[in-house]
């Protein structure tokens, strides 16, 4: 398993760099869970990796991603300090390690995983990151999900209940968004990423189209009230979404008009469309040139 984890992470790099690009080895025992109340026993969980959402019922929890496997028993001690009972579903709002490294521990102590089913096969066999060209391993079986859906579905437990609905081709081929009605409460997943340039899964099915296309389903779906639990970055509102997708569309637009022009992706990365972006977002010229790959492999896949 721990090798499992290191792989993941190792993939994942460009989504855990500093804002100055220097990359780490994480220091697991030095990470803090934060507990943010979000109303109607439903929480936000900050750790290391992607947020988690927890909806605590009668019956049990129901959590939202589960970070990367050393952090499990971190992640399980804040879910007991605000309720006494086990996490008895966990939905995964993708397949990348920074939100199902838990999924085997939580799974051994009896909790249901729900996905869509393309995590549960970029689980058992991903592609090569895009940027890096790193392969993930596959997992232990423990670790996938059970419960699979290609559309929407619902899970219930102890009254309350999880909206949960595919977006097609956004950060990878299988996300996945879960609104809690009763609490108003909107999880992501990595579609949305707050503080930062998004990743684009572009290996995996990622698309910028398909990112904005979610964006725009969080928005319908959102009202001024509700709290939405971005896959990275801080808690957030409808008008923050409404802010990240013009983001979205500006960089999609500005590569689109050179794409048009007749450049190519290293005419594209070397004209540096998004440094104005770059700087609001505190991201440095590797970061910026990074996601304008993704974008230009989104708008002009290989042939």
């Amino acid at each position: 398993m721990l090798r499992f984890v290191s792989a993941a992470l190792a993939a994942t790099l460009v989504l855990l760099a500093s804002p100055a690009g220097a990359q780490t080895t994480p220091d697991y025992s030095a990470v803090q869970i934060k507990t943010t109340d979000l109303g109607h026993g439903t929480y936000e969980l900050e750790g290391m990796g992607g947020n988690m959402t927890v909806a605590v019922t009668p019956a049990g929890a129901i959590l939202v991603d589960s970070e990367f496997a050393p952090l499990h028993d971190k992640i399980k001690a804040a879910i007991a300090a605000i309720s006494p009972l086990p996490v008895k579903i966990l939905i995964n709002t993708h397949y990348h390690g920074d939100h199902t490294g838990g999924n085997a521990a939580f799974a051994a102590e009896g909790a249901l995983i729900v996905a869509h089913i393309n995590v549960r096969n970029r689980l058992i066999s991903p592609a090569p990151n895009a940027l890096t060209g790193a392969v993930p391993p596959a997992v232990p079986a423990a670790a996938l999900p059970l419960r699979t859906y290609t559309d929407t579905t619902t899970v219930e437990l102890g009254g309350r209940t999880a909206r949960i609905a595919h977006i097609a081709n956004a950060h990878t081929d299988g996300d996945s968004y879960i609104y809690f009605a009763d609490a108003d409460v909107l999880a992501t997943g990595d579609i949305v990423t707050l503080g930062r340039f998004p990743n684009i899964d572009v290996a995996n099915g990622g698309n910028i189209k398909g990112m904005i296309a979610g964006s725009d389903a969080y928005i319908a779906l959102a009202d001024d009230n509700t709290k939405i639990v971005p896959g990275h970055g801080p808690l957030t509102n409808k008008a923050g979404v409404i802010a990240y997708r013009a983001m979205l569309a500006t960089c999609r637009d500005r590569i689109a008009a050179l794409i048009a022009s007749g450049k190519s992706e290293a005419d594209v990365v070397a004209a540096n469309p998004l440094a104005d972006i770059a700087v609001k977002l505190g991201a440095d010229s590797t970061a910026a040139a990074n996601f304008t790959r993704l974008v230009y492999r989104s708008l002009k896949p290989a042939n």
